[in-house]
């Protein structure tokens, strides 16, 4: 159908409907199409119905929009509106593709319309086509040379396409047209300096940079961003003096900034360690209260000379008071020389201290203060926390908050070494109690609230969240709203724990949902940042959207779907009610009767629970309904609900466990992780080449880790033992087997790796399981090597320890119940603390203070026993 052209009366409430629509006043907008297809001529018009259809999907009527904007482009196909507002309505669902074959087509019959380009490009950058992105820049330019946005896209495009050279040029002929004088203040300007600067750099025109930077100078008010380019350039281009003048320029504006010394370094090139240490003196005599140039000198010292350093260090750190002492030298702890003389320093700090108040008794001068000591007690703890001696840490804590009972940050890290010790349950009570001392501290709260999750306890962390978040709305639904993923992440491992798939995989879903809602927020950068001239932010945000799922909130919430979706395989959930009709077949009528009552008041509870939390959800659905109505700008319907228990029913669980996988496969390359659970996925779908595939690059990784060698052992079982593989298939997963692993014999290639790992534990353990998987009658000969606690085994850990008693109570290493109770009394007494070895019942009989109840403290629990 030809497109029918209106009448003046009809065009200006045409003209008005746009202005609505562009002003967001969208019932207004419905009033004037309605005056329009009110006119029996007018009725079917394609271009009011596709605006009619825009309206309504704005207002949340999805539907009927789609209903409308269809029959508006059959009743005119030659319409560019109406194919450019189909092209809308399917971004606004964000099916970009499709949206761009519609601006595309809109393209056709008005090739030079500013807006269906920009609407375009828009698209074409969000979906990283960028070839396409830089022809409609082009297109942009041709039509509005005079723009500002023109130029800047157009350079874009090619700086993206890494084509860095067009791109300078671009911004140098875009540069000449701009009239500024040097002596204003222009930010706009000095970032298109700075942007210019960056591609210069990128393209490798080391030199050019550093004269375009020296001659704009005086026009770039980030003064600091020129010299540290300055310094970086200078470095690069071998210029060392000039490029050390600029290093101690930077100390003077911040002395306790590490990379100004690092750059110092690098220009000064000391050949020894003398050297390297005469650079930080100096720093020591111009900065004496600085403790970056008294910290650094401490990686690359050894012996005498770092224990005199680590002395003045750790003096001025412990009467100053300062609590993050310990973490700037936790990188030292890799170092087991270094390890035993800061012990070695500090004992004696703390012995000196108790004493005569002062750090040596040979120290000629004034007192200490009493909070000295207790600043070296606060270190220790955290130093035997580090290096596994949970009980002395606990005696040095303890010590300290006798003596300052009101100090946070010791409550803090008593909770943690419970952490640390295997206790999560006591580690929740003492953070509980350290929040207790301040109520008004959001980070404490939120540590608080992380401890409660790790210990299993959901609704108390949800009450505790509850301080900090909006009255009137459920803290989880508030949390979920602020996309707090920390929150979420614990919650589905607790849930996790607590074997609630569903509940954890909703959680699991929210933050995937996180992710994609990030994604999509990048659109409105895409003309806010060329507007403001923010390029050098602009490149880097497009650069971090391309690798987001590399997160490691993606990462630890895909690898929890990942597990229970695969648990969800192999034990898939059944039917309670068959189970339960299975169970009361063997009781009597008197237990049949006892258990219908009990089971009626759980039902009639339940229902007052379900009733008071439906009231709740109708009260805050009622305010987010008046807010909807209210908000005029709100556009699109509601996102589909996330059901736990239709989450944890779902059909083809491996099928939605790869929907996870498959961002960290292409962005998580690095994790040996990634590929293992790729395995396991491929290894019960059966697809031999894919687990292939996943074994291999793993094997590159780290060819020793103990799990890759279960995967392994299963994989070349897995193939032996296949006869539904093709000729073709099973001869190249044999040769790949061979040539990689030199083993194709599950057995041998098990024996071989045992004999490889024979001290260390985890590998051990592994080795049992598949000795056990491959043979059940080798079980005795598997647990034997599995329970080894030798204090010359490599690698011993609570995690570790914890696997292998699980091992033997869940079967993997077969029926060992007994030999679990006695492997469990053995690691209770090297590991006195952790709650999974306790006694059975002990649990039980423990009360959690979370609600202000004292308990019986745990280090007594465990030194009676």
């Amino acid at each position: 159908m030809p497109t029918v052209t209106l009448p003046p009366k009809e065009n200006a409430l045409f003209k008005r409907i746009l202005r609505c629509y562009e002003h967001k006043q969208y019932r207004n907008g419905l009033k004037f199409c309605k005056q329009i297809l009110s006119n029996s001529k007018f009725s079917e018009h394609g271009e009011t119905l596709a605006m009619k259809g825009l309206t309504l999907n704005c207002l949340g009527k999805k539907e009927e929009a789609y209903e409308l904007v269809r029959r508006g482009l059959r009743n005119d196909l030659k319409s560019h509106v109406c194919w450019h507002v189909y092209g809308l309505l399917q971004r606004s669902d964000k099916k970009y593709d499709e949206a761009i074959k519609c601006y595309r087509n809109a393209l056709k019959w008005d090739k030079d319309n500013l807006q269906i380009l920009r609407d375009l490009s828009l698209l074409q950058i969000q979906m990283r086509d960028l070839e396409g992105y830089r022809e409609t820049r082009y297109q942009l330019l041709q039509l509005r040379p005079a723009q500002r946005a023109s130029w800047i896209g157009y350079a874009i495009a090619y700086h993206l396409l890494e084509d860095y050279e067009m791109a300078a040029k671009i911004i140098e002929e875009f540069r000449k047209t701009q009239q500024t004088s040097p002596d204003k203040v222009d930010y706009e300007y000095s970032e298109l300096l700075l942007y210019q600067n960056q591609v210069l750099r990128e393209a490798g025109l080391l030199r050019e940079a550093l004269e375009h930077l020296t001659t704009y100078e005086k026009q770039i008010c980030d003064k600091l961003a020129v010299e540290e380019t300055k310094g970086e350039l200078l470095l690069n281009l071998e210029r060392f003096e000039e490029a050390a003048d600029v290093y101690r320029r930077l100390q003077e504006r911040n002395p306790e900034n590490w990379l100004y010394y690092h750059g110092l370094e690098r220009a000064l090139k000391p050949a020894s360690t003398e050297e390297k240490l005469k650079i930080y003196e100096e720093a020591w005599e111009k900065y004496p209260k600085g403790l970056v140039p008294r910290r650094l000198p401490l990686s690359f010292l050894s012996g005498d000379t770092f224990r005199e350093c680590l002395d003045r260090y750790l003096r001025m750190n412990f009467s100053k008071g300062c609590p993050p002492v310990f973490t700037t030298l936790r990188s030292l702890y890799q170092d087991k020389e270094k390890v035993s003389i800061i012990e070695e320093l500090v004992v004696g700090f703390e012995t000196s201290l108790r004493s005569c108040r002062m750090f040596s008794p040979d120290d000629d001068g004034k007192e200490e203060p009493p909070t000295t000591l207790l600043w070296v007690q606060y270190f220790l703890a955290q130093h035997y926390d580090q290096i596994g001696q949970h009980s002395m840490a606990l005696e040095n804590i303890n010590a300290a908050i006798e003596s300052t009972p009101t100090l946070i940050e010791l409550f803090l890290i008593k909770a943690k070494i419970y952490k640390h010790a295997g206790n999560i349950r006591e580690a929740a009570r003492w953070m509980d109690e350290a929040q207790a001392l301040d109520t008004a501290d959001r980070f404490i709260n939120s540590k608080c609230a992380k401890y409660l999750l790790k210990a299993g306890l959901v609704k108390e962390a949800e009450e505790m969240c509850a301080k900090f978040t909006r009255e009137g709305a459920s803290a989880v639904e508030n949390l979920n709203e602020m996309q707090c993923m920390w929150f979420q992440t614990e919650c589905a491992l607790a849930y996790k724990s607590m074997k609630k798939c569903g509940e954890a995989l909703k959680k699991c879903h929210e933050i995937e949902r996180h992710f994609v809602e990030i994604t999509d927020d990048q659109f409105d950068f895409h003309t806010y940042c060329m507007r403001k001239m923010t390029l050098r932010s602009y490149v880097d945000l497009l650069k971090l959207e391309d690798v987001l799922r590399m997160h490691p909130f993606y990462f630890k919430a895909s690898h929890t779907a990942i597990q229970i979706y695969l648990n969800l395989h192999d034990n898939p959930l059944t039917d309670d009610s068959k189970e339960l009709q299975a169970d009361t077949g063997n009781l009597t009528d008197k237990e049949l009767k006892k258990l219908r009552n009990k089971q009626r008041r759980a039902q009639k509870k339940a229902q007052l629970e379900e009733e008071k939390k439906n009231a709740e959800k109708e009260k805050q659905l009622k305010n987010q309904k008046k807010k909807k109505e209210d908000d005029d700008e709100e556009i699109g319907g509601p996102k589909e609900e996330l059901i736990p228990e239709k989450l944890a029913r779902v059909e083809n669980p491996l099928d939605e466990a790869v929907k996870f996988l498959t961002p960290l496969k292409n962005l998580v390359k690095n994790k040996i992780e990634t590929h293992l659970l790729a395995f396991e996925i491929y290894f019960r779908k059966e697809k031999f080449l894919l687990m292939l595939q996943s074994v291999k690059r793993a094997y590159a990784i780290d060819p020793d880790h103990p799990w890759l060698h279960q995967c392994l052992v299963r994989f070349f079982k897995g193939v032996s033992e296949s006869k539904d593989l093709a000729d073709s298939v099973s001869m190249v997963l044999k040769q790949e087997i061979s040539r990689l692993f030199g083993e194709s014999n599950a057995k041998s290639f098990n024996q071989a790796f045992l004999t490889k790992h024979s001290n260390s534990i985890p590998h051990r353990v592994a080795a049992a399981k598949m000795m056990y998987y491959l043979d059940s009658s080798t079980q005795k000969k598997a647990v034997e090597l599995a329970i080894a606690l030798d204090e010359s085994l490599d690698n011993r850990s609570i995690q570790i320890c914890t696997e292998v008693l699980e091992g033997l109570q869940n079967g993997s290493l077969g029926e060992a119940k007994e030999t679990a109770e006695s492997y469990r009394a053995e690691c209770n007494k090297i590991y006195p603390y952790t709650l999974a070895f306790m006694p059975p019942g002990y649990e039980e009989n423990m009360k959690i203070a979370v609600n202000g109840d004292v308990s019986t403290e745990t280090e007594e629990l465990a030194n009676d026993m």
